[in-house]
């Protein structure tokens, strides 16, 4: 259980169901004559951004976490984001179920949509390799030597987690929504991502003005949760995720910041 948390963010793109709401567009998306892409506004992060979590099944410490950009990289002839994932186990949680999982993605760094995604998972004896390329100019996905027709600029798990990060929230109020669309394996999904408020909040990193959002999974979907999911983003610009909770079938599990550095800029969300 120790890594569902932490990707939950990027898991729940595997499935949502959109209901009817009050809906905000994401940031200002504007075609770009010259590259026939779009360029979005991202004051959120930069290459060398890490986020480190410790991630806890009730009072427990079962495993750690990090979000990490380590760099830029070319690909297609563009820049783009090179974001990493990692999520283990650590003793004495490991001895009974050993969690090793890695994800990867290229995000185009002035479009931001993705450009290949990799996902490796080792839960126990479980394994999983994924490995899709995104091609935005004729709309295809390619995985397993298969293509799929994609939506414009859909969006991989990873992707969409850091895109959500760029929206700006100042003008939301409870019951909004973000609908994006996420392609994974060999399917595209809907979902949508609720915002349900402020709160400030204390972590180990500090105390918060946070913007509280919820993702909207598909019953059924790649696992069950009892609750709500609910992730805790700070109310600035860089819009980082101090903290983030769900109810599993037996108790919850919470993933809370513990470490940072390479911020864009400094958490003026930050309270003391």
């Amino acid at each position: 259980m120790v890594s569902v948390l932490f990707p939950i963010v990027f898991i729940l793109l595997f499935g949502g169901m959109p209901a009817d709401s009050q809906e905000n567009s994401g940031p200002e998306e504007q075609r770009s004559p010259e590259l026939s892409f779009r360029r979005v506004p991202n004051s959120a992060f930069i290459a060398g951004e890490r986020l480190v979590f410790d991630l806890s099944y009730g009072i427990i410490k079962a495993g750690e976490g990090e979000m990490r950009i380590p760099e830029i990289t070319r690909i297609n002839g563009r820049d783009a984001y090179r974001v990493q994932l990692t999520a283990r186990s650590v003793s004495p949680f490991s001895w009974i179920y050993r969690v090793e999982d890695f994800w990867e993605t290229k995000i185009d760094k002035k479009g931001l949509f993705p450009w290949t995604f990799t996902e490796r998972i080792r839960e126990g004896g479980y394994r999983r390799e994924t490995d899709i390329e995104f091609d935005h100019v004729n709309n295809v996905a390619i995985t397993n030597d298969e293509e799929y027709e994609i939506p414009e600029y859909v969006h991989d798990m990873v992707s969409a987690f850091y895109y959500i990060r760029t929206v700006d929230f100042s003008d939301f109020e409870p019951g909004d929504r973000i609908s994006l669309k996420n392609f994974h394996r060999d399917s595209t999904y809907t979902f949508d991502v609720l915002f349900h408020g402020r709160e400030e909040i204390k972590v180990k990193t500090g105390t918060f003005n946070t913007l509280i959002i919820e993702p909207l999974i598909k019953e059924g979907g790649l696992f069950k949760h009892e609750g709500a999911i609910h992730i805790w983003l700070t109310d600035d610009e860089l819009r980082v995720p101090v903290q983030m909770r769900t109810r599993v079938p037996v108790g919850s599990i919470t993933a809370e910041l513990v470490r940072y550095s390479g911020l864009r800029d400094a958490i003026r969300a930050r309270v003391q």
